[in-house]
């Protein structure tokens, strides 16, 4: 079974600064039939206008991903880490028993364009940590590469839950098949571009949820970057 959850059926926050899409609740958002999927928690497509961003404020018992697909943001936390996040990298804050941050962009011409993505952990009060890779789209060209996972093999970043991301850019005419266990699914978030999985058609911003199949075949309707989560569930 797979349930896809169109890109104009997000929640919407629009701010002078921020425009921001929640393909699950968050906020003022409030969706009870889109409350996550399994440890998935937040996806947020937000654009940051030049020289705004997020002030410092908390988190606790959460992982923060953060990948950037346009732009650059600053960075900044109470443990005294500072970062530029750019295309290519993977970010991830671990709040645990409590970390503050700040997100910038520090563009005075450009907006930022970033995806923001909360795990639930596996457990609570682990100790705030923070890891940031490079992986170049470059390694993610007609193949499935892995950008996270518990942990952290294959060059990734570990997150702390039983969840592999991977990440992908595909030309037109491109396609790949994942294998997907018994008693995990797998959520598929489209960036940019148009795929097909098990035949049905996504645009961007589109995600899909399969649960109860043995694999997702995917296929480039013309060139598409998207990420693919697969977890215990």
């Amino acid at each position: 079974m797979q349930i896809i959850r169109p890109s104009d059926a997000r929640g919407k926050a629009n701010f002078c600064w921020l425009e921001s899409r929640h393909t699950f609740s968050f906020g003022q958002y409030l969706d009870p039939d889109h409350m996550g999927f399994g440890p998935l928690r937040v996806i947020n497509e937000d654009k940051v206008a030049p020289g705004a961003g997020f002030g410092t404020h908390p988190h606790a018992d959460i992982e923060i991903l953060s990948i950037v697909l346009d732009g650059a943001l600053e960075h900044k936390d109470s443990m005294g880490e500072s970062a530029i996040i750019r295309p290519g990298d993977v970010q991830r804050m671990t709040a645990g028993t409590g970390v503050r941050h700040s997100e910038y962009n520090t563009s005075k011409t450009e907006p930022v364009h970033f995806l923001q993505i909360w795990v639930i952990p596996q457990s609570n009060g682990l100790a705030p940590s923070y890891e940031q890779k490079t992986i170049p789209l470059t390694e993610r060209a007609g193949s499935l590469r892995l950008l996270g996972s518990r942990d952290g093999r294959d060059g990734s970043i570990t997150i702390h839950q039983n969840i592999d991301l991977y990440g992908s850019v595909l030309s037109g005419g491109d396609s790949l098949t994942h294998q997907i266990a018994a008693g995990r699914g797998v959520w598929i978030q489209l960036v940019r571009g148009e795929i097909a999985t098990n035949g049905e058609t996504l645009t961007a911003g589109d995600g899909v949820a399969l649960v109860n199949e043995p694999e997702v075949r995917i296929e480039a309707g013309k060139e598409a970057e998207f990420l693919l989560f697969d977890m215990a569930i």
